[in-house]
C-alpha cells in the first residue's frame, strides 16, 4: 500500500483511497453489515472515475465521512455532486457515485446511487444483502444516526481516533439553530427506541436513559452549551416517562439551575424510589456539595437497585475513597462487575492500491513540520513500551483510575498494607492451609455485602501497628520504598534515561477465587478451620492484575523522577524522543501527578508537535482534570491555535469547540478574538479558530456577545 501525502492549494481536495479492484470497498461493507452491533461505521462514499480519453479505464475511489446531512436522498446526492470536479485532476471524470449511510435503528444500510450525468436511485440494503424501499421514516432514523456518529467518531485531539480509520472526513453536523431544531425533533420522536442503539461499554444493559442516543444528546448539550434546548427536550419527554427525570436533572445542574434540579429529584424519587439513575444523580450532587454522608447512603441504595451495573459500584467506591475508608473502597472495587470492552463499529476495508492524504495549507507551518522526525517505536525505551495500563478502556480504565487515586492519596506502601488486611494473600493462604487447625467458626461474608453495610475490617486502613505487608513481615532494610509523590518530585523538571532497577516494592499476589475453586472443597478460605481469614475476602483476578500493572507504572514513574538528581546537567545526555516524553506524560497523568504530566507533555512539544501531548496540556491547564483553573487567557488561545492548525478543515473536534466555548464564557469573545488576532500565525490558521468562535456566537453561548 502506497501512502501518498499531497499538498493541496485548492478547495475540494480531500482524502481518498484508490481500490485495487473496482467496488471491492462496497463488497466489504456488504459483508460486514451482519456483524454491526451499535451505531455502525462512518458513511462510505464510493466514486467511479474514468479517463477523459475515449475508452479510458475506470478506477474505484472511496473515503469515509461523518456529519453530512442524511435526512434525505437529495442531501446525500448533493454531497456526491461536490466531489465530481477536482481542479488538480483534469485527466479523469467521475461517472458515478454511491453514498452508504447506516441506519442503526432498523439495521439497514441506506444507499444513494448517483449516475453522472443521469439518474439518482435511493434504496436500502438489509443484513442479507436484499434491496428494500427507502421510506421517510427510515430517512428520519438515518439522519439521527448520522448526527450521533458524527460525535461518536469526532476527533478528540489525541490522534487515536484518526489512526483507526484511514481516509475519513469529519464535519460538524449541527452548524445552525435550524439544524439543531431538526436534530432535537428527531431525537424526541425516536427517543423511546434509543435502547436499540446499544450503549457505552460501562453499561451492561441499554435502557431508556442509558444508551447511545442519550449519550449523544448529553454530549451535544455539554459541547455547545445549549442547556435551554436540552431542558426543553427532556421536560417534554418527562411527561411521558418519569424515568427521564435523571437526564433532565443532569442538564439542570450543568445549567446552574440547582434549586429546580433538587426539587425535580425529590419529586421523581418519590415516584421511583429505586431508580438507580435518579439515585446516582442524587449521590453525585450530594458529593459535589461535600455531603459525603448523604452521598454514601444514596450510592448504597443505587447499588441495591442495580447490583449488576458497573457504574453504581464505581460511584460507591469513589465515595469511600473521598471518605478515606480505604478498605471499603477496595472491597467495593473488588465487587464491581467488569465487562469486556466493545469498541465502536469500524469498517474492514480491503488492501488499497494507494492512499492519497492531502495536506491543507492551513496546517503547513514550520512549528508543525514533523517531516524530518522519525516515528520509530525503536526510539522508545523497552520498559516504556510494555506499560499495559495505557491500553485500558471501559470498566477497567475506570477501576484503574480509582486505584491510582487511592495510591496518590495514601502512597504505595499504605495501599499494600490495606490490601493485605482485606484480601487473602497467597503466602498466608498456603501457610494456613498446611497448618489446617480447627479452632473457631466465623460468619461467611462476602465483599459485596460488607461494602454495602459499610463495616470495615478490624485493623484496616493501615492503622494496625506492625501490620503485615502481603502476608509477610515487612522489613524496611530489605526494600527501599519511595512514595510516588514527594516535594523533590515537583521541583525537578528533566527526565533521565531509565535505570535497570527500581526501588518500588513489588506486591505479592493475592489468592483468587479461581485458584481456590481449582482445588479441593475443603481448601477454601471460608472453611471454619482457617481462623486467620475471618475478616478477609478473596480478591478477583482482574483486580489482582491491576495491582501488578499499577506496580509497573509506579516503578517506571519513580525511576524517572528519582533519577533526575543523578542525571548529568548536560542537555545532550538528558535527551529523549518525543514518543518517550508523550508516554511519560500519559504515565504521570494516569497516576494523578498532573504537574509532572505537564512537564513531560511540554518536553514532548519542544521536540515535535503532538496532538496527544497538546490535548493533555489543554485538559490540565484548562482545569478539566481539576488541577488548576485556566491560568492565562494569553496561553490558551496559543494552545488552541496549535491544535486547530494541526487539523484540517474537515476534522470536526467537539473537544476543541468545548474548550473555546469555556474560554469565551470566562473571558469574553472580544478579548479572545483580540488575543488570537495578535498572534504571528498565518491568517488561514486564525480563520480556523475564528470558525469555532463564530459557532459559539451562532449558538449564543455565554460571553459571545462581549
Amino acid at each position: 500500500m502506497n501512502c501518498i501525502p499531497q499538498k493541496n492549494s485548492a478547495n475540494g481536495v480531500y482524502r481518498r483511497i484508490i481500490e485495487e479492484e473496482i467496488e471491492s470497498a462496497i463488497e466489504s461493507r456488504n459483508e460486514s453489515l451482519s456483524a454491526l452491533r451499535e451505531l455502525g461505521p462512518p458513511d462510505l462514499v464510493h466514486l467511479v472515475k474514468q479517463s477523459v480519453k475515449s475508452g479510458g479505464r475506470q478506477t474505484g475511489v472511496y473515503h469515509h465521512v461523518t456529519g453530512v446531512d442524511a435526512s434525505s436522498s437529495a442531501s446525500l446526492a448533493a454531497y456526491v455532486n461536490t466531489l465530481t470536479y477536482l481542479p488538480n485532476d483534469k485527466t479523469n471524470k467521475v461517472v458515478s457515485g454511491l453514498y452508504c449511510c447506516y441506519n442503526a435503528f432498523s439495521r439497514l444500510d441506506m444507499r444513494v446511487d448517483v449516475k453522472i450525468p443521469g439518474t439518482l436511485e435511493s434504496y436500502c440494503i438489509d443484513e442479507r444483502g436484499e434491496k428494500r424501499v427507502a421510506s421517510d421514516a427510515l430517512w428520519l432514523e438515518t439522519f439521527l444516526c448520522g448526527v450521533l456518529r458524527a460525535y461518536a467518531y469526532a476527533d478528540d485531539g489525541d490522534g487515536d481516533t484518526i489512526k483507526k480509520i484511514i481516509g475519513v472526513r469529519r464535519f460538524d453536523p449541527i452548524t445552525s439553530t435550524e439544524i439543531e431544531h431538526k436534530f432535537l425533533d428527531a431525537a424526541e420522536r425516536l427517543f423511546f427506541k434509543g435502547w436499540q442503539l446499544g450503549s457505552e461499554p460501562e453499561i451492561q444493559v441499554p435502557n431508556l436513559v442509558s444508551n447511545h442516543l442519550t449519550t449523544g444528546l448529553i454530549n451535544y448539550i455539554h459541547t455547545t452549551g445549549r442547556y435551554a434546548s436540552g431542558i426543553n427536550l427532556f421536560e417534554k419527554l418527562r411527561t411521558r416517562d418519569v424515568e427521564i427525570s435523571s437526564l433532565l436533572v443532569r442538564v439542570l445542574i450543568s445549567a446552574d439551575e440547582e434549586v429546580q434540579a433538587v426539587k425535580l429529584l425529590h419529586e421523581a424519587i418519590e415516584q421511583l424510589p429505586m431508580d438507580y439513575s435518579l439515585l446516582s444523580c442524587q449521590s453525585t450532587f450530594c458529593q459535589s456539595k461535600g455531603r459525603l454522608d448523604w452521598a454514601l447512603e444514596c450510592a448504597k441504595r443505587s447499588v441495591t437497585a442495580a447490583p449488576s451495573e458497573f457504574g453504581t459500584w464505581a460511584k460507591l467506591a469513589e465515595i469511600y475513597v473521598e471518605l478515606e475508608q480505604w478498605d471499603l473502597a477496595l472491597l467495593t472495587l473488588n465487587s464491581c462487575p467488569m465487562f469486556t470492552y466493545q469498541d465502536k463499529d469500524a469498517p474492514r476495508m480491503p488492501e488499497p492500491a494507494r492512499v492519497l492524504l492531502p495536506v491543507m495549507p492551513e496546517s503547513m507551518l514550520d512549528e508543525l513540520d514533523d517531516s524530518q522526525q522519525q516515528y520509530d517505536i525503536d526510539l522508545v525505551h523497552h520498559s516504556l513500551r510494555k506499560l499495559h495500563a495505557a491500553g485500558y478502556k471501559g470498566t477497567f480504565l475506570k477501576a484503574y483510575s480509582l486505584l491510582t487515586e487511592v495510591t496518590a492519596k495514601i502512597g504505595w506502601d499504605q495501599l499494600l498494607r490495606v490490601r493485605s488486611q482485606v484480601f487473602v494473600m497467597e503466602e498466608e493462604y498456603r501457610s494456613e492451609k498446611q497448618i489446617g487447625s480447627n479452632q473457631h467458626h466465623f460468619a461467611n461474608h462476602n465483599a459485596s455485602t460488607t461494602a454495602l453495610r459499610g463495616t470495615p475490617s478490624p485493623g484496616a486502613n493501615g492503622q494496625a501497628a506492625d501490620a503485615q505487608v502481603n502476608g509477610t513481615e515487612k522489613d524496611d532494610d530489605d526494600h527501599e520504598t519511595l512514595s510516588p509523590t514527594t516535594d523533590q518530585d515537583r521541583t525537578e523538571t528533566n527526565a533521565p534515561q531509565l535505570p535497570s532497577e527500581s526501588s518500588i516494592e513489588k506486591p505479592e499476589h493475592s489468592i483468587t477465587s479461581e485458584v481456590v475453586n481449582a482445588g479441593n472443597d475443603d481448601s477454601s478460605p471460608t472453611n471454619p478451620s482457617y481462623t486467620q481469614f475471618h475478616n478477609k475476602r478473596l480478591c478477583e483476578r482482574w483486580l489482582d492484575n491491576l495491582f501488578m500493572v499499577l506496580y509497573e507504572d509506579l516503578r517506571i514513574y519513580t525511576i524517572w523522577r528519582t533519577a533526575l538528581t543523578k542525571q548529568s546537567p548536560d542537555p545532550a545526555e538528558q535527551q529523549k524522543s518525543a514518543e518517550e516524553w508523550e508516554i511519560l506524560g500519559e504515565l504521570a497523568d494516569r497516576l494523578h501527578h498532573f504537574p509532572e504530566a505537564v512537564e513531560a507533555y511540554q518536553s514532548c512539544l519542544r521536540v515535535r508537535f503532538s496532538p496527544k501531548a497538546m490535548k493533555g496540556v489543554l485538559q490540565i491547564i484548562g482545569g478539566i482534570q481539576r488541577f488548576v483553573p485556566i491560568r492565562s487567557v494569553s496561553t490558551c488561545p496559543t494552545l488552541i491555535l496549535q491544535l486547530t492548525s494541526a487539523s484540517l478543515l474537515d476534522q470536526f473536534s467537539p473537544a476543541l469547540l468545548r474548550t473555546i466555548r469555556k474560554l469565551i464564557e470566562s473571558e469574553g469573545a472580544v478579548k479572545v478574538r483580540s488575543i488570537v488576532q495578535a498572534t504571528n500565525l498565518p491568517q488561514p490558521v486564525l480563520d480556523l479558530t475564528h470558525r469555532y468562535v463564530e459557532l459559539c456566537a451562532t449558538f449564543r453561548s455565554n460571553g459571545s456577545d462581549g
